[in-house]
């Protein structure tokens, strides 16, 4: 198909900025438009050329790149960290953004990110929230004790959460408040509430069919669960995007950014530019995974004779990335390699 038109969008909450170019840059076309799905789709009915567009990723690019891409030839989206051009400009609007974006698609200069299926977002979006419901549910969890210590009441803090032993200790407790004990039992009821809401979006996403196989696949991996399982699947989505396991785990913030000027090297922290919410997942399954797994096990104490637990968890962390990675992209369950007789003779004569 022969391109004529690129256009550049500026995206807002309320509007969305465009800018029309040739392939030689002169600009066909300028507007603003507001945010809605009619409006949109009104104005990508008329476009009699075809044409490519691109806007940044934001919070609310989602919709509109869904309500846009089937009317162009190619619709991208530009990585926030990356489009420096638009930041580091003197002058700024809305107008000059959108023809800066223009700009970058005409000359093939953006920097494109990966953009999942609709279906694999809404999945995503419903895991995301269960994760926050999961907090809200340890927020209330660590107010009821905090209840306890502020009025000095005796508790078993294992028990405390179980619903017949905190029944009975509302009405055995002495000396406290009856505010207190109005509080407990609302904490109580939201920790319940909420308990209820994340079981059920959790059965909802083991249950989809879209999910199933390769959750099941991820799951011969000894010491990755549902949750882990459910999170890689559904943050990464198409596992051939990573062309090698050190890119998948630089996206997954298990690496530290690196500075490197002429001769010298030098590694700072974890990056910041990363998916936070498959690190935490990855972090999390780590500290617990060499209990169950003989591999990830050796790993750790490997790394934990340098005298660094969090640098053993880290390498937990980058091997289970690499297990994952091989599994989802080899749609075949999880299997040691056994090394060759050759090898294994040599390193015995050796």
């Amino acid at each position: 198909m022969n391109v004529n038109h690129y256009i550049g969008f500026d995206v807002h909450k309320k509007s969305v900025s465009y800018c029309v170019k040739t392939a030689d840059g002169r600009i066909v076309e300028e507007g603003k438009l507001p945010a809605t799905h009619q409006a949109l789709r009104q104005w990508a009915q008329k476009r009699k050329e075809p044409w490519f567009g691109a806007m940044e990723a934001t919070l609310f690019s989602g919709w509109i790149y869904d309500t846009l891409k089937p009317f162009a030839a190619e619709l991208q989206m530009g990585h926030p960290a990356m489009m420096k051009a638009i930041g580091a400009s003197k002058k700024k609007n809305d107008k000059l953004d959108a023809r800066k974006v223009a700009d970058l698609v005409r000359c093939n200069l953006l920097p494109a990110c990966y953009v999942a299926p609709v279906e694999i977002r809404e999945l995503r979006r419903m895991l995301r929230y269960r994760n926050l419901v999961v907090g809200q549910a340890v927020r209330m969890k660590n107010k009821m004790s905090g209840l306890l210590m502020e009025v000095g009441a005796k508790y078993n803090k294992q028990q405390l959460h179980g619903k017949k032993y905190f029944t009975g200790l509302l009405e055995t407790v002495e000396e406290v408040p009856e505010s207190v004990k109005d509080m407990l039992r609302l904490s109580r009821g939201a920790l319940e509430m909420f308990e209820t809401v994340q079981h059920q979006l959790l059965m909802r996403l083991q249950t989809d069919s879209r999910l199933a196989r390769r959750v099941t696949l991820l799951k011969s991996i000894r010491g990755v669960g549902e949750v882990t399982a459910l999170t890689w699947v559904l943050e990464v989505g198409d596992p051939q995007r990573f062309s090698s396991v050190a890119h998948a785990v630089s996206y997954c913030g298990l690496t530290s950014a690196l500075v490197s000027s002429a001769d010298k090297q030098q590694r700072g922290p974890i990056s910041k530019q990363r998916n936070a919410h498959l690190q935490t997942v990855l972090v999390e399954a780590a500290k617990l995974a060499p209990r169950w797994n003989p591999q990830l096990a050796a790993v750790h104490a490997r790394e934990l004779e340098r005298g660094n637990r969090n640098r053993a968890t880290l390498a937990v962390a980058r091997k289970l990335v690499a297990y994952l990675l091989a599994v989802d992209k080899s749609g075949q369950p999880f299997q040691l390699r056994s090394r060759p007789a050759a090898t294994q003779e040599t390193v015995r004569a050796a």
